[in-house]
Formats: structure tokens, C-alpha cells, sequence
């Protein structure tokens, strides 16, 4: 079985339809999503109703619940204080998203399971205890299996940080989807994760860019900008 795993479309539905046209090439079995469907961009309602449409299997994001639950957010923020100012950006543009997306769509995200899996395969957003933390890229393989073991899959997929790779820890690969939007490893490009034959391969995929961040300036998002500069740059950056 061929199986495509893509996640944090954070609303750019730009780039979630380039990488369904990429998906037309590499012509995946199954599709699996990772969450954060909907905040953080232009479009969060349509990209919902879409994955909808396309029937995909997924697994709840930190900031699919974070919609439905916004106390979700808070509870996290409590334990950074020094990120304050990203929190604030972050509850208005999820206050906004709300709004927009509507308390269906919302329910809808509530259905979400913590994990999916198919085959060989395990997929959750964070861990399988958490859709809030996760190891980063920089991990040990200690620091990843101490966070996977109670998987106990021959391939774990997880999604979060969007930073993709794919990494061999014992009998296992562990490997990260990186993100649709927002990508946070200096490559601006959409991101996500092809597993085939016991090997797990990240597929690269361009859009148009100055597109979306049109959008973004359009679309009465809250802090906007900021959105469209980490788009940009390809990397986090604080508000």
C-alpha cells in the first residue's frame, strides 16, 4: 500500500491544492491527515469542508482543538509565560477563525481521533497523549523513543513542528510530515510524507506564495502579516 500523510494545512488552502495535484502523481492508496486543519490562514472553512469532502481519515491537531476548546490554549500558555505575546496573537486569530468557521465545522473537529492507524503505520499529531507536545527536530533518539514507545509501531508518523524528516530508531521509523503551510525549515515550499514498502519519503511541493499572502491581506485574519512574513521566511518567528 502506498499511503500519503498530509498535515497542518493551517487554512492555505493555496497550498493544500497544489499538494492535491501532486497527489495525482504520486496517486497514494490513502490519504491520512495530521490535523491543524484550519487556523493560522486565509481560508479555514474551505479547507475543512474539503478534507470533508474528500472523506480522508485524520487525527486531531493542537489547533483543531484549541477552535472547539479554547481554554485548550490557555492551559498550554500557563506553563510559557515568556511566549505571552505569541498566545495573544494566537487567541485573536482563533477567536476570528471561530467566527468564520462555525460551530458545525467545529463539532466536526471535536470527532477527531488522537490516533489512526493503518497498516504497519501509526499517525498521531503530537504524541499519542498529547496534540500540544511533541519531541522537536533536533531529538535524540532516546528523547524519540522514550516519546513513541507506548506506539509500538513498526512506522510512526507525527506532524506538530513542521520540520519533516525520517528517521530509523531501532527497528523503527519515526518520521515527521512537516506542514502544508507555515513550514519552519527555511523551505517554503508545502510539505508532506509518502510511506511505501517500509520506507517513508517527504514529498516537496511549490505553490503560488504571493497568492496566498494576497489572500491573507484580504481575508480580515488578525495579525495577517505576521502569517504572511513566516510563509516567507520559512522559519518561526515571534510576532
Amino acid at each position: 500500500m502506498r499511503l500519503a500523510i498530509i498535515s497542518d494545512i493551517h487554512g492555505n488552502l493555496t497550498a493544500f491544492e497544489a499538494v492535491l495535484a501532486d497527489l495525482r502523481v504520486t496517486s497514494p492508496d490513502l490519504v491520512l491527515h495530521g490535523g491543524d486543519l484550519a487556523a493560522g490562514g486565509s481560508r479555514p472553512a474551505e479547507v475543512i469542508d474539503r478534507v470533508r469532502d474528500l472523506g480522508w481519515p485524520g487525527v486531531l491537531g493542537n489547533t483543531d482543538e484549541m477552535l472547539y476548546r479554547p481554554e485548550s490554549l490557555t492551559e498550554f500558555a500557563t506553563g510559557l509565560p515568556h511566549l505571552k505575546p505569541l498566545f495573544d496573537v494566537i487567541a485573536a486569530q482563533a477567536a476570528s477563525t471561530r467566527e468564520v468557521v462555525g460551530a458545525e465545522r467545529m463539532a466536526w473537529l471535536q470527532t477527531l481521533p488522537m490516533m489512526q492507524r493503518v497498516e504497519s503505520v501509526a499517525l498521531v499529531h503530537a504524541t499519542s497523549e498529547s496534540v500540544w507536545k511533541s519531541p522537536g527536530p533536533t531529538a535524540t533518539d532516546a528523547e524519540m523513543d522514550a516519546a513513541y514507545q507506548k506506539v509500538a509501531h513498526p512506522i510512526v508518523v507525527y506532524a506538530h513542528i513542521h520540520h519533516p524528516f525520517a528517521r530509523r530508531i531501532g527497528p523503527s521509523i519515526i518520521a515527521n510530515t512537516g506542514s502544508v503551510s507555515l513550514s519552519y525549515d527555511r523551505d517554503p515550499r508545502a510539505s508532506y510524507l509518502v510511506v511505501e514498502d517500509g520506507a517513508a519519503t517527504i514529498r516537496r511541493v511549490a505553490y503560488d506564495l504571493a497568492a496566498e499572502t494576497r489572500g491573507l491581506a484580504q481575508s480580515g485574519l488578525p495579525h495577517a502579516e505576521w502569517v504572511a512574513q513566516t510563509l516567507r521566511a520559512a522559519r518561526f518567528r515571534m510576532p
